[in-house]
């Protein structure tokens, strides 16, 4: 088993407990997509996954199901959301659907969803795009699950000395 300490947003969060070979994902829900990455077993690396996408805001149902599906067959423990605070911290109407959408994931999975900052990740989705040579035109294509993926690497990097700390872990 590992241990892994969270302090999120809102200060220290209760220990979580992950067996170990178990991955976090990462998601950046937005109004009609939600990205996804996924840890490796070690906690190591994030890598983008895929973009689920939904026809209308409000409808979850397939969204969640997918979500659902994933942490499954990965064999997930843990699910860190971006939450997209405005410049200034507050929380704007985006950050409050976030909000709701964390309410329905632990409740349909019962998995932990930590909270961290998302500001600014699909800019730098972006320049990882540009850099790869990816036509403009097809950034929908990849945007969210980037996203996604920066918002798990951070999560894993600022919590990397707690999970290499882990007892029993390899990582």
């Amino acid at each position: 088993m590992r241990e892994i300490r969270d302090h999120g947003l809102q200060g220290v969060m209760p220990v979580i407990v992950l067996q170990t070979d178990m991955r976090i994902m990462g998601l950046d829900f937005g109004g009609k997509t939600c990205g996804v990455a996924l840890s490796d077993p070690l906690f190591m690396t994030a890598q983008p996954k895929e973009i689920i996408r939904r026809e209308r805001e409000n409808k979850l149902r397939r969204t969640l199901a997918r979500i659902e599906e994933l942490i499954v067959e990965y064999d997930v423990g843990l699910i860190v959301l971006g939450l997209p605070l405005n410049m200034d911290d507050t929380q704007g109407e985006r950050a409050k659907k976030t909000l709701e959408f964390q309410e329905s994931l632990e409740r349909r999975t019962g998995l932990r969803v930590v909270m961290s900052d998302e500001r600014l990740t699909t800019v730098e989705a972006e320049e990882i795009m540009h850099k790869q040579g990816i036509p403009r035109e097809k950034y929908h294509d990849y945007v969210d699950m980037i996203a996604a993926g920066i918002i798990l690497e951070e999560y894993l990097e600022n919590h990397r000395g707690e999970l290499e700390a882990a007892p029993g872990g390899t990582a």
